[in-house]
Order: structure tokens, then C-alpha cells, then sequence
């Protein structure tokens, strides 16, 4: 989607700010730029609209080199959200939404029915807000109008330069859980600059962590978690951190998962599918081949919606899993992936996407009251109420 090609910027006084930038920023995704102070990650985020201008190196969106396109259109093309929000203040909030699509010439009417879509969309009644004023606004209604003003002209990619340091930290939490939740619906690329490692870790798809200018590691949450590249790393990261989420010494899915999971071949017939669940006890069932690798999942549903094509075999209504874990992985991260995404189960799979087994809701109280059971927390411990 954004690629980075050898990406260098130098300043008139010599000053390098950015060192050989490699990067692959994908589509849909949520990707974090996060460091300390002067890495380089707001200047990484910048080049990506031309605010600012490479001194060498390529970058390419949908694989068009963007020093070729006029700046002016491609950033009308792009959302752009910043920590002071800088909403207009003389302009009502639907003013304000509607900024890009009138700089587009969208007719009237189109721009004020997405005005009223996108603030249903983060749940402000247009009734209620269309013809406010932003300080009759809470800073975290205010920044809210700041994220859909970005979506307004429906841009492919979103960025978003520390939206939401400067709010309180319910406000914050609350905006991140938003974001999540939007993404989920809307699915932009959107790239977010970050200083704290904890907002990382709850919205990214992918963190990019940088040092100097240079690109020091990359990588899903989970892995940087688990596999810190250097000593900076893990002292960015923060032990108490690590602790504190239970990383190092949390079980692996392995330990909580069940290992007999309810599978189906493709080639299994509708009915003798349900069979199969009423026999499980189950409302799913995950689909695998021959060689056990994972290859989608079938609910009763799907196959209610279809029960009467008796031609038809699970392969014919199954969806693809979207998300599953590597065999290994620790548990919290597992647990991050069910909230995060609202699963009721994830699917646990090796490094050649072979079922090992499966988290539930159910594994996972089990595995909880093993732990801390009578026996294992010592003592006579029970309590009458």
C-alpha cells in the first residue's frame, strides 16, 4: 500500500533525520510509528502527504511515486488528524466535517448526509451537533469531530499524528476503544504516531519502533513483546510493563487451549456436518485438510442459510478465519486478539497454519480455576458468606 524505498531526510545544517527508510506500511491496517522524542516518526508520517519532502529515496502509495503527483491533491486525498485537532472555531461542526468534500465540489446534499453518517458513526446525534460550535464541544467530542473531518471525502489512507495525547485518560482510553471499533467497520490504512508503548500495543496491527532515524524494529505487537530486538527495545518496552501484562511469565495458548478442537474436511455433506456439532456439543466447526492445515470455519448458521442444497458440502458455505495464533504464543496476547476483535474463540496454528488447537471462553475459565484453586493458592481459603 505505502512503501519506503531507501528514504534519507537531511536538514540544510547537516542534521540527518532520517536514515535508509525501508518500510511497508499494509492495507486496512492500523500501523504505529512509536520512539522517543527526535526519532523521526512525525517525519515519517509527514512525507507521507509532503508536508515534507525526502532529501533521497522513494515513497509510493498503490504503487504511484508520490513526488510525482501535486501535493495539494494528494493530501485532499489523505486524512490528517493532529493532536491540537485544529477544528475551525468560527465554523459549525458540520462546517467543519465538510471542509474537503466542498474543497471537491461534492454537491450540497451529499455532504450533508455524510456529515449526518460520520457523526452517527462515532454515536453524536446530528440533531444534536450539526450546528454546534467546537467550544460548546469536551475535548474528546472535539477530537472525535477531528477523526470523522479526516474520514469527510472518504480517503484511502488516514494519518494520524498523536490525536490523542493531549486529552485525559479516560477520554483517551475511550478514543482508543473508538478508534478500534471504527476501524473494524471502515477498514483505512491509517498510520498513528505514538510515544506511549501502551497505545501501541492495544491499537496496532503493526509497530514500527524507531531510534535515531532508523527503523530499529517492526512487527505485530505480540512478536515485539515476545522477541525484543535489542536492549533499547526491551528498555522502551519496560519491564514493569511486561510484567504488569504478564508477558514473561503468563502461560503460553498451549497450556489453555483445547487440544481436540471440533473438525470437518471440506468434502463433508451439510447434514452430516450438524451431526457433527449436535454430537460436539458445538455451533462451529473449524474446517481442515488432509494435512490438517486450516482452512476455514463453518457455523450452524451457514449452513441453516444453505441445508437444503443437498449438493452442497461445507467447502460451499465456510468463511476464512481471520484471525488465530501461533502455537507458543503467550496467553495475554491471545486474550488481546479475542477483545479486541470480539471473537468468541481464536484458533491456535504453527509456523505451516496446522490447527494445534483452540482458546475458548471456556478453556480459558477452566485453565483460571486450576490456577487458583483451593489446592494451588494453599490454605484453608474458603469464606462463608
Amino acid at each position: 500500500m505505502i512503501q519506503f524505498k531507501g528514504v534519507n531526510k537531511v536538514y540544510e545544517d547537516g542534521h540527518k533525520v532520517l536514515k535508509n527508510i525501508n518500510l511497508e506500511i499494509k492495507e486496512g491496517e492500523i500501523t504505529v510509528l512509536i520512539g522517543p522524542s527526535g526519532c523521526g516518526k512525525t517525519t515519517t508520517m509527514k512525507l507521507i502527504n509532503r508536508l515534507i519532502n525526502p532529501s533521497s529515496g522513494e515513497i509510493s502509495i498503490h504503487q504511484d511515486d508520490i513526488s510525482t503527483l501535486n501535493p495539494i491533491k494528494l493530501r485532499r486525498k489523505i486524512g490528517y488528524v493532529i493532536q491540537n485537532i485544529g477544528l475551525f472555531p468560527h465554523m459549525t461542526i458540520a462546517q467543519n466535517v465538510g471542509v474537503v468534500p466542498r474543497l471537491l465540489k461534492w454537491d450540497k446534499k451529499n455532504i450533508e448526509d455524510r456529515v449526518d453518517e460520520l457523526l452517527k458513526l462515532v454515536n453524536l446525534n446530528p440533531e444534536m451537533y450539526r450546528n454546534r460550535y467546537p467550544t460548546e464541544l469536551s475535548g474528546g467530542q472535539q477530537q472525535r469531530i477531528g477523526v470523522i473531518r479526516a474520514l469527510a471525502a472518504n480517503p484511502a489512507v488516514i494519518l494520524m499524528d498523536e490525536p490523542f495525547s493531549a486529552l485525559d485518560p479516560i477520554s483517551r482510553e475511550q478514543l482508543q476503544d473508538e478508534l478500534i471499533r471504527l476501524q473494524q467497520e471502515i477498514k483505512k490504512t491509517i498510520v498513528f504516531v505514538t510515544h506511549d508503548m501502551d497505545e501501541a500495543i492495544k491499537i496496532a496491527d503493526t509497530i514500527i519502533l524507531m531510534k535515531d532515524g532508523e527503523v530499529v524494529q517492526s512487527g505485530q505487537p505480540d512478536h515485539i513483546l515476545r522477541h525484543p530486538a535489542n536492549d533499547f527495545v526491551k528498555s522502551f518496552i519496560g519491564s514493569k510493563r511486561l510484567q504488569s501484562q504478564n508477558i514473561l511469565e503468563a502461560p503460553t495458548v498451549d497450556e489453555v487451549m483445547v487440544d481436540n478442537p471440533a473438525t470437518a474436511y471440506p468434502s463433508r455433506g451439510l447434514a452430516a456436518a450438524m451431526k457433527l456439532m449436535e454430537k460436539r456439543r458445538v455451533d462451529t466447526l473449524l474446517i481442515v485438510d488432509k494435512a490438517n492445515k486450516l482452512q476455514g470455519a463453518v457455523s450452524i448458521y451457514n449452513i441453516l442459510d444453505q441445508y437444503g442444497e443437498e449438493a452442497k458440502t461445507v467447502a460451499d458455505v465456510m468463511k476464512p478465519v481471520k484471525h488465530a495464533v501461533l502455537s507458543g504464543s503467550p496467553l495475554p496476547i491471545a486474550l488481546q486478539i479475542m477483545t479486541k476483535h470480539q471473537l468468541s474463540n481464536l484458533a491456535v496454528v504453527n509456523d505451516d497454519n496446522q490447527l494445534i488447537g483452540l482458546i475458548t471462553r471456556g478453556s480459558v475459565v477452566s485453565h483460571m480455576a486450576d490456577v487458583y484453586s483451593d489446592e494451588n493458592i494453599g490454605g484453608d481459603s474458603h469464606v462463608a458468606i
